[in-house]
């Protein structure tokens, strides 16, 4: 098991930056993915980001591309999502997660086996 807790959200305007960090403990060698996803009210969890923990691969949803950064510290044991030109639609609570089972479905919530409580982002217009 991998124990992740997520900080760095906030109320921003729209255009603006935020940094999402993810500090993981525990099984964490055992770490094949780590994950972004985000909920809004009344949403499904959507895939925001994910990486491959060893060799760093990354993976983004359309609808972030060329605004969202994610990375990883292996020697930390975080992984961060940079955020930038955030727009109010990116409004949502972002969870981390992480996938032990090296199951390719990196963009599927059901895929990854532990979950932090998640941070709020608020993007104002």
């Amino acid at each position: 098991q991998v124990q992740l807790v997520e900080s760095g959200g906030g109320l921003v305007q729209a255009g603006g930056s935020l940094r999402l960090s993810c500090a993981a403990s525990g099984r964490t060698f055992s770490t094949y993915y780590m994950g972004w996803f985000r909920q809004a009210p009344g949403e499904e969890r959507e895939f925001v980001a994910a990486i491959r923990w060893n060799g760093g691969r990354t993976y983004y949803t359309d609808s972030v591309k060329g605004r969202f950064t994610i990375s990883r510290d292996n020697a930390k044991n975080t992984m961060y999502l940079q955020m930038n030109s955030l727009k109010p639609e990116d409004t949502a609570v972002y969870y981390c997660a992480a996938e032990l089972n090296n199951s390719g479905s990196y963009y599927a919530p059901v895929a990854y086996d532990d979950w932090g409580k998640g941070t709020q982002v608020t993007v104002s217009a």
